[in-house]
Order: structure tokens, then sequence, then C-alpha cells
């Protein structure tokens, strides 16, 4: 996902000279070809988080259009105040870019964890957050966000994802994408979870049981109105994060069927309400939290009860 980012970040530089690149001393030689492409439009402001947010907002207020990169924690929770402030309330054209989402940076601990960002992001007026679900996706997302005239805080993963989503799948702001059909529970999921939740589904049709899987490429603004209508089909609906599970897609998807009055049952998948302080890699991690393909298979049968068709054996 963040080479996919940077190819998409050099092309729309190329398009617009009001595209600019900001970070706060991330990444050494990911900001090369964008340097070589748009010359006198790269910044490194150094390990200073709330400086890279005022300059961004700065630029923005002078007709540019600012891309700040960093760590996900590090662009969202450090600097939220500046966030908050210099760009949420002025509505200013700051795009915010967080790599690492969720648990991608699993070795590193709870400090480098992005679990509450969407939370954050999502509770700022006028902030659009966007979380596409694959290098694809990313590259549609960013060009997406670069066109919109506003803040936007665009969440990837870290790197070596691969593409899941079908070719050509398009990337509409505030528009869910129906990846696959089904009549016995719907499968929402956001961001780089997602070949976890389609995985998941094939393993839940090898026992006959059909999953929709709904990607949310925006967490705001939300489709409810998909979410409304595919509750409507199968009746339970289970949200998955790499996120905790309060104020995230878990929250929205909450808020969305209660408002809407459609009775489906609910389960929220995700992080529980504490920090994780378990050390080892994001595929360690989403398998000690449940959201990897078994856990949300696990999750799925319990909120369906039915019983695995191993244990049914046993």
């Amino acid at each position: 996902m963040r080479d996919a980012f940077f190819e998409a970040l050099v092309e729309v530089a190329r398009d617009d000279e009001r595209v600019w690149a900001l970070t706060g001393d991330l990444g050494i030689g990911l900001f090369d070809e964008f340097a070589h492409a748009a010359p006198g439009r790269y910044l490194n402001v150094g390990i200073a988080e709330q400086n890279l947010v005022g300059v961004a907002a700065g630029l923005a207020y002078a007709g540019q259009v600012p891309f700040a990169y960093s760590i996900a924690p590090f662009v969202t929770s450090r600097p939220h105040d500046q966030i908050r402030v210099d760009v949420a309330m002025a509505r200013a054209n700051v795009k915010l870019v967080g790599v690492g989402g969720g648990l991608a940076y699993g070795h590193l601990g709870p400090t480098h964890h992005a679990i509450e960002d969407l939370a954050l992001m999502r509770a700022l007026p006028g902030m659009t957050v966007l979380a596409p679900g694959d290098p694809s996706d990313v590259r549609r997302a960013a060009r997406a966000a670069a066109a919109m005239d506003g803040p936007v805080y665009l969440r990837l993963g870290k790197n070596g994802e691969r593409d899941v989503l079908p070719d050509g799948t398009p990337f509409v702001v505030g528009r869910a994408t129906t990846v696959r059909e089904g009549s016995d529970i719907t499968l929402a999921s956001t961001g780089a979870i997602l070949p976890e939740a389609l995985a998941a589904a094939d393993a839940l049709a090898a026992t006959g049981i059909r999953a929709a899987v709904l990607h949310f490429g925006t967490v705001k603004p939300f489709d409810g109105e998909a979410l409304a209508a595919a509750s409507a089909r199968t009746g339970a609906v289970m949200t998955i994060e790499e996120h905790s599970i309060i104020g995230g897609l878990g929250s929205a998807a909450a808020e969305t069927l209660a408002e809407h009055g459609t009775g489906a049952r609910l389960r929220r998948l995700g992080l529980p309400d504490a920090f994780a302080h378990a050390v080892g890699s994001r595929e360690h991690l989403l398998a000690h939290f449940g959201i990897d393909a078994a856990g949300v298979v696990r999750a799925a049968l319990e909120l369906l009860e039915r019983r695995s068709p191993l244990r049914a054996a046993a």
C-alpha cells in the first residue's frame, strides 16, 4: 500500500503543481521520485509532527494541496490539536496520510499501533476518512483525496499487501463496494483487513453459509444506505476492523442500523477496549485478537448461532 500511494502521489504532482509532500523525518528514499518529479515541493520538517500539520495548513491557506505523511498515530494522535484547530476548523485543504494503520507495526508496540485513529478523525467535523482495502484501491483513493477540496485522512496499511478487489473497481468517496453477494450474513470491513474478510467468506461458503462482503473504503461519510440494505437482506452484520471496536467502523454501523431500524443482529469485531501490549508480527496480533480469517469465521458462526462442522463431528 505504501508504494502504491507514492506512485499515485507522483502522478498527481506531475499533473497539479499545487501538490506538495511533507513528512516528519520518515522514509529515507521514499520521496526521491516525488522530489524529482516535483522539485521544490517536498519538505521534511524533522521529528516534529505538530509542525508538520502546521506547515501543511499554512501551505493549504496559500492555495496549495499538501499531503502530510507519517506513521498513523504520529499524524493523527500526536498533532491532534493542530489538526482540530488549524485543519478541521479552517476546513483547510490538507491531506493527512497515515501509514501502518492498525497493527502493521506490530513488533514496535502500542506507541506505533493505530487503533484509535479512525475514531479521532471521524469525530472531527468536516473531515473525510478514507481506508482503502488493497494497493489498487490506494491509488484510486489518493487521486480522489487530491481532487477533493477539504481535509482528508487517508489510512494505509504498510507494504506487501496484495490486490484482492476485482480489476477496475471504482473508488467513490462515500460509497461502499459490494465485493461479494450473500444472503446469510454481511461481513463489513474497512482498510487492509479486507483480505481476511474475503478469506473468511470463502471458509464460510465451504460450510454452506453465504456471506456478503462489503468494503468501506470510506469510513466518513459513511454509506449507511448500503449497510442498511445489506442488513435487510441477511439479517446479520459483522463489522471487521483493525481498530478498536469503539468509534470506528463498528460504531458507524451500530449508529446506522439503530437509526434505520432494520432489526439486524450486529457483532463488532476488532480490538477490545485495550491497547495491544502483546508483542509480535501483525499476523500474530490479528490472530491474538481474533480478527484474522479464522477469528472472523468463529465470530460469524457464533453470531449465526451455528456450530462449526468440525466441532459437530467431534
